[in-house]
């Protein structure tokens, strides 16, 4: 007996759901617990589901991490490109990469220690996030008329990505010296470079 064309999109409703909640799953363990404790059984207690459905979606680990990889990546370049495009883009990087999707990248950053395929990942992906945000920090600094061979827009940007990235690693140890001058530094000069040249 043949199903339905309405029976199989309704379960290729119900799979994409699954698979979208181990992927969910996955990133919350890996948040709160670290990547280590990402295990198959951790993931599928979480999402609600039978250990064997991991793997029936993601026949290894490395298969599942990669896709929350690539999914928070997706989101976190939309992110970015609506930041780009906001009325203080400077500003609206610097939260970027101050949330928790830094944190998880992070975590990422962690595994690829671990794991080839991830570090490969991690790479393409920081690729796409940098150039886009050396461009945007390039615009700005040409609108002030910043020398820009003195100031090259790809260090301005590794500074102030790797900057937030750290305060947010550290806060998150309970590690707080610096924060709130270092911050401050950061703020004064995004309010400089964000308004228009007088």
């Amino acid at each position: 007996m043949s199903s339905s064309p309405v029976g199989e999109r309704s379960r290729g409703g119900r799979e994409s759901a699954t698979r979208a909640a181990l992927i969910e799953a996955t990133a919350q363990v890996m948040l709160e617990e670290g990547y280590a404790a990402a295990t198959s059984r951790r993931v599928a207690n979480r999402a609600g589901v039978k250990p064997a459905l991991v793997h029936y979606y993601f026949p290894s680990m490395d298969d599942l991490f990669l896709a929350v990889l690539r999914e928070g990546a997706e989101a976190n370049l939309a992110r970015q490109r609506d930041a780009v495009v906001s009325d203080e883009p400077l500003h609206a990087l610097w939260r970027l990469n101050s949330t928790h999707g830094a944190r998880l990248f992070m975590e990422f950053i962690a595994l690829a220690n671990h794991r080839k395929a991830i570090r490969s990942e991690i790479a393409a992906y920081a690729e796409r996030f940098g150039d886009a945000e050396e461009a945007a920090v390039a615009a700005a600094m040409t609108a002030h008329g910043v020398d820009l061979q003195a100031f090259p827009p790809v260090v301005m940007s590794m500074i102030v990505t790797s900057l937030a990235r750290i305060v947010l690693l550290e806060r998150g140890l309970g590690i707080t010296r610096g924060h709130a001058e270092a911050e401050a530094f950061i703020q004064r000069y995004l309010d400089r470079f964000e308004r228009p040249s007088s």
